[in-house]
């Protein structure tokens, strides 16, 4: 079977960098990142969204993205998100995570890495 043909665990695997660094330099942990998580999790499954076939919610180490932080990632889209508050985040559920549409308006500028 190919890659393309086998299905996936997930339709969609969001991950949420909440990284913490202590040596002064910016990082995700001091950008609200546990609370997107938290929102982004809680949202998923208020709205039957988790579990196997739909959607997993999960916290990453560093995912080198630290300049744009707080940053999430959404496979299998390789979609890179920076969001402020609880309505980015919602947003993120409502059209990517459910309707498959991306929030282009939340879209990781490329060219910001670590």
């Amino acid at each position: 079977m190919s890659d393309a043909s086998r299905p996936s665990y997930y339709e969609r695997h969001i991950f949420f960098c909440t990284n913490k660094r202590t040596n002064g330099e910016n990082c995700c942990a001091d950008h609200n990142a546990q609370e997107g998580f938290d929102r982004c999790k809680a949202q998923v499954k208020a709205q039957g969204l988790a579990g196997p076939g739909k959607v997993r919610v999960n916290k990453a180490g560093c995912l080198d993205r630290c300049s744009a932080g707080p940053v999430c990632v959404v496979y299998p889209e390789a979609v890179w998100y920076t969001y402020v508050d609880a309505q980015d985040i919602d947003e993120i559920v409502e059209s990517h995570l459910k309707q498959g549409r991306v929030v282009d308006r939340l879209l990781t500028p490329p060219h910001l890495g670590r």
